[in-house]
């Protein structure tokens, strides 16, 4: 046993790699090696003989098998330091600069106006986008003969048949929010909803979902001054401009009465919107006295309340706070990223239209462009 033990010591020293290393294994302790084979010829030895072998061959196997471990660490340890010189890699090197996000144009304008009406006092009021026909048309003094009813204007939710629920839609406008609130929290009461919003209504200048926020102040002594003083502290303070000057067009909702289309005075200069300055005048959102109907529909007493509300279009707002000008096609036509009621911009090639009369995917795609990440 011993020139057993001194062979196979000496031959797992001198292993040059791990395929050296397991015929040597097999050599020794595999089924037909010789320290097996030696293990086999325990059952003719008498018991005396088989005392004294046994342990010895015992010993001698784990000896073997305990080098054969070793060995093989060894030849790994060793691989990996040839690889490590051939190798090598300098892990204080600085890694490779991978591009940030931000955060979306549309929610970076929604929480800035919402922090803004938050110093007002008015708070954030949410609601389901799928809404039934009473909340989104009934509630708001809404008739059931208006355009905006029909599946021109509105998506309707499929109903099987049978099914004789209320017709249901998605919402067209946050101002179901507001019934909402009232019913939920009484008066006073001061909420604005900001949200997704949908209309059927997709050609160059619309897209089918864009953003609104409207806001509802209910109390026992508002009017229209303080509506004006409202929306003149919030166009100050997102456009960061000292003076503001809005001018209240007579229009028409049904929800509110009177109703007043905001007009905000502004210039243009080489396509850059100017703020508080100018002879023109920009039309950026509807508002009014919120229509005693509404007030009752929102279990609020008319009588005893009385309150504003206001509606903002979010996309066109974040172009229009970053000055996003008109571009050009590639025959250098003007294109109506954003449009404007001044005759001074007709010469952009924008005739007569509106803030909202530009289309807000490709508005906001090159808004993105121009504020970079």
């Amino acid at each position: 046993m011993d020139d057993l033990r001194e062979k196979y010591l000496g031959l797992i020293a001198g292993a040059a790699d791990e395929t050296a290393l397991e015929e040597l294994r097999v050599s020794a302790v595999g089924k037909k090696g010789e320290i097996s084979l030696k293990m086999r010829e325990l059952g003719k030895m008498t018991p005396e003989e088989r005392q004294i072998a046994g342990p010895a061959l015992n010993a001698l196997k784990d000896e073997i098998n305990s080098a054969l471990s070793a060995k093989k660490s060894a030849l790994a340890d060793a691989a990996l330091d040839e690889r490590l010189k051939t190798e090598w890699l300098d892990v204080t090197l600085p890694g490779r600069p991978r591009r940030q996000g931000t955060i979306h144009p549309v929610s970076q304008v929604m929480e800035e106006i919402t922090a803004i009406f938050a110093d007002m006092g008015f708070s954030v009021a949410e609601g389901p986008q799928i809404e039934s026909d009473w909340y989104n048309f009934d509630a708001l003094n809404i008739p059931a003969e208006h355009p905006t009813r029909t599946e021109m204007d509105t998506f309707y939710m499929a109903q099987k048949p049978g099914d004789n629920r209320p017709p249901h839609v998605l919402r067209t406008h946050t101002s179901p929010v507001q019934i909402r609130a009232m019913q939920d929290q009484g008066a006073p009461l001061r909420v604005i909803a900001p949200g997704r919003v949908y209309r059927s209504d997709y050609d160059q200048t619309h897209t089918p979902m864009f953003h609104q926020l409207e806001g509802l102040a209910v109390d026992r002594d508002l009017s229209m001054a303080n509506l004006k003083w409202c929306l003149e502290e919030f166009v100050r303070a997102f456009f960061e401009v000292e003076q503001a000057e809005l001018r209240f067009r007579a229009s028409h909702f049904p929800f509110t009465e009177p109703s007043a289309e905001v007009d905000l005075r502004c210039s243009w200069s080489q396509g850059q919107l100017k703020v508080g300055e100018g002879d023109d005048w920009m039309e950026i959102l509807g508002s009014g006295m919120v229509h005693p109907n509404v007030l009752e529909a929102g279990n609020i007493d008319p009588g005893q309340w009385q309150g504003f509300a206001f509606g903002i279009g979010i996309d066109r707002i974040a172009i229009l706070q970053h000055g996003d000008p008109v571009d050009a096609d590639s025959e250098g036509e003007a294109l109506p990223l954003i449009g404007v009621d001044v005759p001074g911009f007709q010469n952009l090639g924008v005739h007569h239209a509106r803030a909202e009369d530009f289309h807000p995917i490709v508005a906001l795609a090159h808004f993105q462009l121009a504020i970079g990440p």
